[in-house]
């Protein structure tokens, strides 16, 4: 009988020989389009997720005392979908009484089951879009693409160098050392794989999947059982993926608590008995800095990867083409209503303009041109809420109104016809006058800010990611020894940045197998998606040896 492992041996190698030259590759088609996925899948999709509406979540085998679900659509209804629901304490047992199996468990097999979960995943990308869109508020195309296709490829980024680092070591070798004219000491050494133990995942609300699938996977590649605990506003998509997970486990012969689902509620929740639990091995975490701050002083002896808040800047020194750069720019602090960890917030311009292909611009003429560049963009209605999505915390609302008095208002925001929503709010400050800008404001709020010279500029921006954190930059500009400088800058202030970005690609994407997604080197997360660093401390090598037989 064929292996999981061998069926999707094919899909693992062509992951390995990716990860190795950072070229573009996806296994998982990102257009939602009935030739690829299936002439009838969208609306199959849209039918099984009106079928989850309104009634009770079913996980075969899971702990449950009690049902808990309050999510509501950023776009109007409530899903009224009841979760299964333990605390700390039977979730911890379950994930412990799966364990001993999956770590003693080949490499190979925990890779092959880690394959074929996620090609079902991708063959469920339309309903998971279903439910990215209703919990985060991203339009449907964004949802697809982020919570199906390009999680997965992350998730399979992390299975491919989990399994680069779990095979680096043969598994066995035999070891002869020499004595003259005695006979040689002789031994056979054989190595194992050991997991360090519970992994527990923390998703954040607007990228439930992308943010939660490369931990989850390097866990599970590793021979670590999982508890995902979602945020109570996008359940949804994980339950799904749990789902998904555990029925590929259990046809594999495992007990399906290898992959446990953690739902809570307001007021009941279980998140701090998790992080506390010393079974708890390893902590992946998305979220604010001041949650990320209390979960490394409760975490114990756990393993801690977190991604949190920081304030990515652009910084306008020149440009060869400014049409290019402002629609780009305003793509950027529109998409997804600025709800992204990697969206501009702070725009830095020269106080006394720039120079560009349509002559010398002054500072507010830079800001007007991003600002109408904005207006352009969502001139269309329809093609507005598509680019903006909803706005997934109603307090991202209060945080733009509260954001109007920190600046001069360039161009105000204002509710689209759709879902609970903003435009982009863009504020003009100087950094001599003001810190306003250096805190980061969730969502879509941003600043054109003032500076002596483009210099000045990169210097600001660099010294504002070493402080407060950023998981991206951009710079525009015609000079080459600066671009240099500033590339320095910024690889010393942990920001990868990007330069003169004017056409179909954004300073806010990041491509799997790729683009390294934080450089874990400043406030803004303590590790990368998905490097060495963040897989191979997930486990550890124990050896046993002894003297070979004549």
């Amino acid at each position: 009988m064929e292996s999981l492992f061998d069926r999707h041996s094919g899909l693992l190698q062509d992951a390995l020989k990716a990860n190795e030259t950072r070229g573009f590759w996806s296994p998982f088609p990102e257009v939602p389009s009935g030739k690829i996925y299936g002439e009838t899948a969208r609306a199959d999709a849209g039918a099984d997720f009106n079928a989850l509406l309104g009634r009770p979540f079913v996980l075969p085998g899971h702990p449950e005392s009690r049902r808990v679900g309050a999510e509501v659509s950023p776009w109007g209804p409530e899903l009224g979908i009841g979760y299964p629901a333990a605390d700390s304490a039977a979730l911890l047992a379950a994930s412990a009484s799966a364990a001993a199996e999956w770590a003693a468990s080949a490499p190979e097999t925990r890779v092959g089951i880690c394959l074929e979960i996620l090609t079902r995943l991708n063959r469920a990308s339309f309903l998971l879009g279903n439910a990215v869109m209703h919990t985060t508020g991203q339009a449907f195309p964004m949802a697809f693409q982020a919570g199906g296709p390009h999680a997965q490829d992350r998730g399979l980024e992390a299975v491919a160098v989990a399994y680069a680092e779990m095979t680096r070591a043969p598994r066995e070798a035999l070891w002869e050392k020499p004595q003259g004219k005695a006979a040689p000491i002789v031994l056979e050494k054989h190595w194992r794989v050991v997991p360090r133990g519970i992994a527990l995942v923390i998703g954040c609300n607007t990228f439930p999947t992308w943010n939660s699938y490369p931990g989850l996977f390097a866990s599970l590649a590793t021979g670590n059982t999982v508890i995902v605990k979602p945020h109570p506003a996008a359940v949804l998509p994980l339950a799904l993926t749990v789902r998904a997970a555990r029925e590929v486990l259990a046809e594999a012969g495992f007990d399906p608590n290898v992959l446990l689902l953690a739902a809570d509620e307001a007021g009941a929740e279980v998140t701090a008995g998790l992080v506390r639990a010393p079974e708890v091995a390893i902590i992946d975490f998305t979220g604010s800095n001041a949650f990320g701050d209390w979960i490394r002083a409760n975490a114990g002896e756990a393993l801690v990867f977190t991604e949190e808040a920081g304030v990515n800047s652009i910084v306008v020194a020149a440009t060869g083409d400014f049409a290019g750069m402002c629609a780009n720019i305003a793509f950027s602090l529109s998409l997804y209503s600025g709800q992204m960890c990697t969206a501009p917030q702070d725009i830095f311009v020269p106080v006394d303009g720039i120079e560009t292909d349509e002559g010398r611009k002054s500072l507010d003429e830079v800001a007007a041109g991003i600002a109408a560049a904005v207006d352009a963009l969502l001139a269309d209605p329809a093609r507005a809420v598509a680019v903006c999505g909803a706005i997934a915390n109603p307090a991202t609302l209060d945080r733009v109104a509260a954001a109007r008095h920190l600046g001069r208002i360039v161009r105000d925001s204002a509710p689209l016809p759709e879902g609970r929503s903003a435009t982009p709010l863009i504020l003009a400050v100087d950094a001599a006058e003001t810190s306003a800008h250096e805190e980061e404001r969730f969502g879509p709020i941003s600043f054109i800010v003032a500076v002596r010279d483009a210099e000045a500029g990169i210097a600001v921006a660099a010294e504002l990611a070493r402080r407060k954190g950023a998981i991206t930059a951009a710079l525009y500009d015609t000079d080459e020894g600066r671009i240099a400088r500033a590339a320095d800058e910024f690889a010393r202030a942990g920001a990868n940045l990007s330069v003169n970005l004017t056409g179909g690609i954004y300073v806010n994407q990041s491509a799997a197998f790729s683009d390294y997604h934080v450089t874990g080197a400043n406030p803004a997360g303590n590790a990368s998606l998905t490097d060495a660093a963040f897989i191979a401390g997930r486990f550890r090598l124990a050896m046993w040896r002894r003297p070979r037989a004549a």
